[in-house]
C-alpha cells in the first residue's frame, strides 16, 4: 500500500469515532422517527403500519393547525424583538471600553441559568396571583388579570420570559461580530463626517450581515423546537393558546401514548428547520456570487 493511500486511511480512522457517534445519536433516531411516523405505536406493544393515516389525522386536527399558527407567531416575535434589542445593546457595548466584559457576563446570566429555575422564578415570584409581584399589585394597587391564565395574553407572556432569557446571548454574538468590523472603514466614515446611525447603517450592518443571517436561521430553528418554557409555565394551555408543535408532540407521546402521531409532528418540525437551513445556504451562495 502506498504512502498516500495509508494517509487517506488514517484520515478515515480519525473521523470514524465522530461518524459513529453521529450515527448513533442523530441518524438512527431520525430513521426510527421517520418509520414510526407511519405506524400506530403506544411505546410498548408491536407497531402497526398505518401508512399516511397519522398525517391525515393531524391535517384535519384543529389543535395541530393552532400549534403551527402559534409556532409561526413565536418565530415572528423572536425574529424581531430580541434581534432588535440585541443589535441596539451590542452597538452600545462598543462605546463601553472598560466595562464590556462585565456587561457581557450580566447579559449572559439569564441564558446560562436553568430554564426550570427561570420558569419557576417568573411563574411563582412574579406572575403568581397569590404570592407573586402581580398578586401584590393586584391586592394593593390596581386589579390585574393573570397573564398566564388568559387565552389572549398567555403566549406573549411566556414569549416575554423566553426573550428575557435569550436576548443577552444574541447581544454577545452581535457584539463579537461588530468588533471584527475593519477599523479602516470606521475611520474613513468618521473622517467623512458620518454620524453614529450612518456608520451603523452603511459600515457596521453590511459587515455583520452574515452573522445576522445565521442568527435568523438559528432563531427560526430554535423557535420550532421551543418546549421548555411553554411546558414549564403553561403546559400548552389555557385552551391550547400556548400549544406549540413540541408540546403537542409531547402530549401525543406521553399522555395519549400515540407515538406515531408524535413522530409525525416531529417530521413537520424537521421540515420547518430544513426550510430555514436551505434558505440560509441559498443566501450564503448569493452573497458569495455578489
Amino acid at each position: 500500500m502506498s504512502q498516500a493511500a495509508e494517509r487517506d486511511w488514517s484520515y478515515y480512522l480519525f473521523v470514524l469515532p465522530a461518524l459513529l457517534l453521529s450515527a448513533c445519536v442523530i441518524l438512527v433516531p431520525a430513521l426510527l422517527t421517520l418509520i414510526l411516523a407511519f405506524t400506530d405505536w403506544d411505546g410498548v406493544s408491536r407497531p402497526v403500519w398505518l401508512g399516511l393515516d397519522n398525517f391525515r389525522d393531524l391535517l384535519s386536527d384543529i389543535t395541530f393547525w393552532r400549534a403551527i399558527f402559534n409556532n409561526v407567531k413565536w418565530t415572528v416575535i423572536f425574529l424581531t424583538i430580541p434581534m432588535a434589542i440585541a443589535l441596539v445593546v451590542a452597538s452600545l457595548l462598543l462605546t463601553r471600553r472598560r466595562s464590556q466584559r462585565v456587561y457581557q457576563i450580566i447579559f449572559l446570566l439569564p441564558y446560562v441559568l436553568s430554564p426550570i429555575a427561570n420558569a419557576s422564578i417568573w411563574s411563582n415570584m412574579i406572575f403568581d396571583q397569590r404570592s407573586g409581584v402581580l398578586g401584590y399589585l393586584n391586592k394593593r394597587l390596581l386589579p390585574m388579570q393573570d397573564p398566564l391564565g388568559h387565552v389572549s395574553t398567555a403566549l406573549y407572556t411566556v414569549a416575554s420570559v423566553d426573550i428575557w432569557h435569550f436576548w443577552g446571548y444574541l447581544a454577545v454574538v452581535f457584539f463579537a461580530a461588530m468588533r471584527q468590523v475593519p477599523t479602516d472603514q470606521l475611520e474613513a466614515a468618521y473622517l467623512e463626517g458620518a454620524g453614529g446611525w450612518q456608520i451603523f447603517r452603511h459600515v457596521t450592518l453590511p459587515n455583520i450581515l452574515p452573522t445576522i443571517a445565521l442568527m435568523f436561521v438559528m432563531v427560526t430553528i430554535f423557535s420550532f423546537l421551543t418546549f421548555d418554557y411553554v411546558y414549564l409555565m403553561t403546559g400548552g394551555g389555557p385552551a391550547h393558546s400556548t400549544e406549540l408543535l413540541s408540546t403537542l408532540a409531547y402530549g401525543f407521546a406521553f399522555r395519549s401514548f400515540e407515538v406515531g402521531k408524535a413522530a409525525a409532528i416531529g417530521l413537520f418540525m424537521s421540515l420547518f428547520g430544513l426550510i430555514a437551513a436551505v434558505a440560509y445556504v441559498w443566501m450564503s451562495r448569493e452573497s458569495v456570487r455578489r
